[in-house]
């Protein structure tokens, strides 16, 4: 007979794990909070407008390509890769740079400010390609049964990379490059982590490397969230079920094992093995009432940012505008430093555009674009009301409307806003932080949230807030990692 894994959350991780464990004869049962599947990497359809929710592009398509192949199925979505990978525009009258991997010809268009750039580039991605190829599979993508196991294997990274663990993205940068913009646009990638250039781990200048020399990154035919209803399809092929509107809130338990659990109507579901997708701090601390996840000390644990996020669709081509752009205002410093704590430095923000239509014209209606923005902005522990959330989006439209030259208000055919209040009620994170527990040095690796249980033998976890972390090729990672304790259990 074969065992039956209950999948709580339908998020990347989950999805993934679920195929993997098909492959292998299991039978897998999906439970849903939300009424249709994909936790983050979700969708809104409105007035004729498709947006993706969340992530918007992603990186690492080999760890894609690679994890479905052992699961036995085609790659069941289309994807390419991005050249310019991004655009930033800098305010204040400031210039437009376009990120292309080809640095020479990246390097054209920083001649007159940053003298040398190709030369110090170059010594920059050296340096993120060895931290790397020194770092990811050795500790990256590796299970750790408890932190004597994680310190030995820490000892085997090569010992030339310790200096990087003693400083912060910024300062690792401002080692290799003297103009601010240079500066501020290579550290950008310390935000897709949920934190700052300032409070994000240099280590993570790896990422870099895997931006302009290994694989780039790729938008998805159709919108993002094609992800999803692919594998979604192809679960659902195997024999895997699903089951929405179901939020679990309590457990019971024999002994060292989990026996079932229990949603906020009182259905309960019985199991050989669980796997919990929702944040692995947050629902040991909730669901699970453990003391070391308590409210009180999730609240000392350190989270990532929150995010307002906007979708808004206008009756209008916007032919000049890119895929992805960030827009960063006069005080890039001042508001990185700022952003995760205080209510104020919301006045000139730095914020992201994506115009999904532009290379996916079937989510808008024609003569239309459909445009997804994020600002990074404190979470709920440090910004509980949003009440003024409209003079917000409304003052980083206006921006938005100056830098292109388009005043877009009277174009605005639809517009949803998304808060971290939103993001909190919709996906369970905690205070709204967009993607769960930071990497600071004490939560990356083995010290991160385990992804088995602490006490239940037959109960697992996948996703952001466990090992490995954030991000879609890591959400993959996730579920290949624990689906190897599954297998060996």
């Amino acid at each position: 007979m074969k065992k039956k894994v209950t999948i709580v959350g339908t998020g990347l991780g989950a999805l993934s794990s679920g195929l993997l464990l098909l492959k292998n004869g299991y039978e897998v049962v999906f439970l849903e909070k939300n009424l249709q599947p994909g936790g983050r990497l979700n969708q809104i359809k409105k007035d004729g407008f498709t947006f993706d929710m969340g992530p918007s592009f992603f990186s690492m398509s080999y760890v894609f390509t690679d994890f479905l192949k052992k699961c036995g199925v085609e790659m069941p979505f289309r994807f390419v890769e991005l050249d310019p990978l991004y655009s930033v525009h800098f305010g204040g009258g400031g210039r437009t740079f376009h990120l292309y991997k080809d640095i020479k010809k990246l390097a054209e268009q920083f001649r007159d400010i940053e003298p040398q750039f190709e030369a110090k580039m170059e010594r920059y991605l050296a340096k993120s390609g060895a931290l790397f190829h020194d770092t990811f599979d050795i500790v990256i993508r590796n299970n750790f049964d408890n932190y004597l196991d994680y310190f030995i294997t820490l000892m085997k990274v090569n010992p030339v990379h310790i200096p990087v663990l003693m400083k912060m993205f910024w300062q690792h940068v401002e080692a290799y490059f003297d103009s601010h913009e240079a500066r501020q646009i290579v550290s950008l990638v310390a935000f897709f982590l949920g934190r700052t250039p300032f409070d994000t781990m240099a280590i993570y200048s790896l990422l870099s490397y895997t931006e302009f020399r290994h694989d780039g990154y790729h938008n998805v035919e159709g919108g993002m969230y094609n992800i999803v209803k692919g594998m979604v399809g192809e679960l659902e092929k195997r024999g895997a079920t699903f089951r929405y509107g179901t939020e679990i809130t309590e457990v019971e338990a024999d002994g060292d094992r989990l026996t079932m659990v229990i949603d906020k109507e009182g259905n309960n579901y019985i199991s050989d093995i669980f796997l919990i997708n929702a944040d692995a701090a947050l629902f040991r601390g909730r669901v699970l009432k453990r003391k070391k996840f308590s409210e009180a000390n999730l609240r000392k644990m350190e989270w990532t940012m929150g995010y307002l996020t906007f979708y808004v669709g206008v009756d209008m081509k916007l032919p000049d505008l890119n895929l992805h752009n960030y827009y960063l205002g006069s005080n890039f410093e001042e508001y990185a430093h700022n952003v995760l704590r205080n209510p104020d430095s919301l006045q000139k923000p730095y914020y992201y555009v994506n115009a999904v239509s532009k290379h996916n014209p079937g989510c808008a209606p024609e003569g239309c674009e459909s445009l997804f923005f994020v600002c990074p902005v404190p979470s709920l522990q440090y910004k509980s009301d949003w009440s003024d959330r409209d003079e917000i989006v409304d003052s980083i439209l206006a921006d938005f409307s100056h830098r292109i030259g388009v005043d877009l208000m009277p174009h605005i055919v639809t517009k949803t806003i998304h808060t971290p209040l939103e993001w909190e009620k919709n996906f369970n994170l905690y205070k709204g932080s967009g993607l769960g527990l930071s990497h600071k040095l004490s939560q990356i690796g083995g010290l991160r949230p385990k992804n088995f249980d602490e006490q239940y033998r037959n109960l697992y976890y996948v996703g952001a807030s466990t090992t490995p972390g954030a991000g879609l090729p890591m959400a993959v990672i996730s579920a290949e990692m624990v689906c190897e304790r599954i297998l060996k259990a």
